[in-house]
């Protein structure tokens, strides 16, 4: 891989990946808590929102943790009927009070069982795999495994056996996994490692890939996210999805 390449986007991404980035992002939902299951939690709901204006996205997530009081895990953790109600009427897109209803269902019997999110992802991988595509298709079957989980719910869970990208899902899995000494990625889950993680595709940066011939496939789906991951490992073997804050940063903030 070009050395010019790779000292590009070094310096990009180490431009981007500082606490200034954090603001104006989805992931400042999360860093407004300190506690670890809120930090899941409301991290979880901001990557899920994540599609169209992100001060939208941002506004919609600090709606939803309102309504929970602030305080997500309590509220998931200890659901009862005065806090279903508080859900209702919830909107952001495509996603509704069902779909609301459900997503704390699941959380609410997770957190029953187990002390953290991460388990959800990575009780379905082993630390031979290559990439998280076992833990995200395991976390599709396993979220939609409560009784009557409604069908159109399903689509606001990506999953590699659809060939979705899963750009939110391995944006979110970004955010709890990668660690360093810049103060965006939290770093709190240590049960899969940074080197299996998928870069986050959209169409933003699957454009800029191309322009670096980062990326060949036409269509944005998983393989376009495994192909870009496979030759961001090459500049970072141990760190691929540093190289998201250059992607992400050339694509949607420089319009490159």
């Amino acid at each position: 891989m070009n050395n010019q390449l790779a000292d590009f986007l070094n310096k990009k991404a180490e431009a981007y990946n500082t606490e200034a980035f954090i603001e104006a992002d989805p992931i400042s939902i999360p860093h407004l808590y300190s506690r670890k299951q809120d930090i899941e939690i409301a991290g979880f709901f901001a990557a899920i929102f994540a599609w169209g204006n992100r001060k939208m996205i941002i506004g919609k997530c600090k709606e939803l943790m309102q309504r929970m009081d602030n305080s997500p895990y309590e509220f998931c953790l200890h659901l009862d009927e005065e806090g279903l109600k508080s859900l209702m009427g919830f909107k952001h897109r495509t996603f509704n009070d069902t779909d609301l209803l459900y997503f704390v269902e699941f959380l609410h019997y997770h957190y029953s069982q187990h002390d953290s999110l991460e388990t959800a992802f990575s009780q379905w991988m082993t630390p031979t795999d290559v990439t998280i595509e076992n833990a995200l298709n395991g976390f599709h079957r396993y979220f939609f495994s409560l009784p009557d989980a409604p069908v159109r719910t399903q689509k606001h869970i990506a999953a590699p056996f659809k060939n979705s990208a899963c750009k939110r899902l391995n944006m979110y899995l970004r955010w709890m996994v990668r660690q360093d000494n810049c103060g965006v990625d939290f770093g709190i889950w240590k049960q899969i490692a940074p080197d299996q993680l998928v870069c986050p595709v959209d169409l933003h940066v699957a454009r800029v890939a191309k322009r670096f011939q980062l990326l060949t496939r036409p269509q944005t789906d998983w393989l376009a996210a495994l192909e870009l991951t496979a030759n961001l490992r090459k500049l970072d073997k141990d760190d691929p999805t540093k190289y998201d804050f250059a992607l992400f940063g050339l694509g949607v903030i420089e319009k490159y």
